[in-house]
């Protein structure tokens, strides 16, 4: 077979490009607007997302089993349901149930464990549960989940285009082959810019810990890609689903806010409370 030259083989770099940026235009605008709206709809939407992460985990871990299947979609609805009616405490404290009763439904059948059969429910659970703390700040909520949100997406974006222009060593090949060190440097400078230039923007005062968080956010986020790429391999396919064009499933496209966004929620839970995680992110 003959091989592709140096030139014929430049634009695969690219061919998803198109489409991903489509994908893009079309889905952040309806992401920040949610934003704006909160409430019901910014908790729709996160369920909803919940929800898309839920049927792709138990496909690919648990070949789709109607009861782990209710189990997670139920982890996903009390995640963003149960922090208005009884508290985030209380929503955490029932996702561990039904973690627990995940793991036990595989034991009673028989079916041996995994890594990935056991990290399912809460990485879900949680994952939606911290975007809801975050924007749950009644004073601080909605410019700190606007905040993450361009950290992530910054972060990605330079990823991206320093992985395709610079290329050059892999950092974790057999989890990833794509990755490069390259694309890690350019998500650490994504992520602090873009957390630089919001705080300049939204008159936050820190801007020396808006780059150090951006860029520990940055990793994280990356991190998060990693750790999704581990469960696709793990089970032997490209993409979690065909749901979003260009970037495949609804895991595929959140492994990294979501990595971001438990780390976000951890922090500010830890400075200010739970019911004021957005104050204790954003204000130092």
């Amino acid at each position: 077979m003959e091989n592709l030259s140096p030139r014929a083989a430049e634009p695969a770099k690219w061919r998803d490009l198109g489409v991903r940026a489509a994908s893009a235009i079309v889905l952040i605008p309806i992401i920040l607007w949610v934003n704006w709206l909160g409430s019901v709809w910014y908790a729709l939407l996160v369920g909803l997302m919940a929800c898309f992460m839920a049927f792709e985990w138990v496909k690919l871990v648990h070949a789709g089993t109607p009861v782990q299947l209710a189990i997670y979609l139920a982890a996903a609805v009390v995640s963003v349901g149960l922090p208005w009616m009884a508290g985030a405490g209380t929503a955490f404290m029932a996702i561990l149930v039904l973690w627990a009763g995940s793991v036990l439904q595989r034991q009673i059948a028989g079916i041996p464990h995994s890594f990935w059969s056991v990290v399912g429910v809460p990485y879900i659970g949680l994952s939606a549960l911290a975007v809801m703390i975050l924007r749950g700040d009644p004073q601080f909520g909605l410019i700190a989940v606007y905040w993450l949100l361009f950290v992530v997406w910054g972060a990605d974006t330079l990823a991206y285009f320093a992985g395709r222009l610079i290329g050059g060593p892999k950092l974790l090949p057999r989890i990833s082959p794509k990755k490069t060190w390259a694309g890690l440097i350019g998500a650490i400078v994504g992520g602090i810019l873009c957390s630089a230039l919001f705080a300049k923007v939204a008159g936050l005062n820190t801007l020396l810990w808006f780059c150090g968080i951006g860029a520990v956010l940055a990793v994280v986020e990356q991190a998060g890609d990693f750790f999704e790429s581990a469960l696709k391999r793990s089970v032997g396919v490209k993409d979690s689903s065909a749901l979003i064009p260009g970037h495949g499933g609804m895991l595929d496209r959140v492994d990294g806010l979501v990595a971001a966004a438990a780390v976000a929620a951890l922090i500010g839970c830890i400075r200010a409370g739970i019911s004021a995680a957005g104050k204790g992110i954003l204000l130092w």
